[in-house]
């Protein structure tokens, strides 16, 4: 990929976004968001800016990377593209702010209806079980059946990782303590190769918990930091849940 980068010819763009998703995946984010500074529109630099940006939960910065990369989807009439972005808006938006989700998803969908792109129609059904994480009238643990079931027909693994993350954060909002350790187990194991393991180090932190393995992932904030982020993710669901009443 770096070859193809360097020469600069017609696949360059994506050799560059090459470059940055697997250092991501790899869990070395300064190394991705390094390479990310050098994308340009072609290469979708704002959507892997946010890829990069929401693992950290920094999720203001990466809202709006992700809604700067819908806009210039939009400019440059990419409809494929602009429902990608719009997806992963939707996604980070059901952490922070599942009232609001609700209208990034009907967008979100609006979007792929005349598109065929199955995978990002999946990745928008996590971020709709992300939005209802910690409530027990939305069907959850039937939606995870289909949705893993879904996955699995579709050959798109790396779906996983991010489906039991979701699945982690509900149990950890709802403190189902025996759950969450099947679901961080399952976590484990989609994530044995060392690609996408982070998400373990996610859960963790979610729930309270310290890493029961060195980790090899590298945040671009400080470990406390990041942990922090997302551990009050989840004390605020379950401070919004009993405001409800849920």
């Amino acid at each position: 990929m770096r070859h193809v980068a360097a020469r600069g010819g017609r696949l360059a763009p994506q050799a560059q976004r090459g470059i940055a998703n697997l250092a991501r995946i790899a869990g070395d984010f300064p190394a991705a968001l390094t390479a990310a500074s050098t994308l340009t529109w072609k290469s979708r630099r704002h959507r892997v800016r946010g890829d990069i940006l929401w693992p950290q939960g920094n999720f203001t910065a990466a809202t709006q990377a992700l809604r700067d990369g819908r806009a210039e989807a939009e400019q440059h009439n990419a409809p494929g593209e602009r429902a990608i972005a719009q997806t992963r808006l939707a996604l980070v938006t059901a952490f922070t702010d599942p009232d609001r989700a609700g209208e990034e998803i009907a967008l979100a969908r609006q979007y792929l209806e005349p598109l065929d792109q199955r995978a990002t129609v999946l990745h928008l059904q996590v971020a709709g079980l992300v939005r209802d994480a910690g409530t027990d009238d939305h069907g959850i643990a039937d939606r995870v059946a289909v949705l893993r079931a879904q996955i699995d027909v579709a050959s798109l693994p790396w779906l996983t990782p991010l489906l039991e993350t979701a699945l982690a954060f509900h149990h950890a909002v709802r403190g189902a303590e025996d759950d969450l350790a099947a679901a961080m187990t399952r976590l484990r194991d989609a994530t044995a190769s060392g690609d996408f393991s982070y998400f373990v180090d996610i859960a963790h932190y979610m729930a309270g918990l310290p890493l029961t393995a060195p980790s090899s992932t590298h945040w671009i904030d400080a470990e406390e930091t990041v942990r922090t982020r997302w551990r009050t993710l989840v004390t605020a669901r379950q401070a919004r849940l009993q405001r409800s009443g849920q």
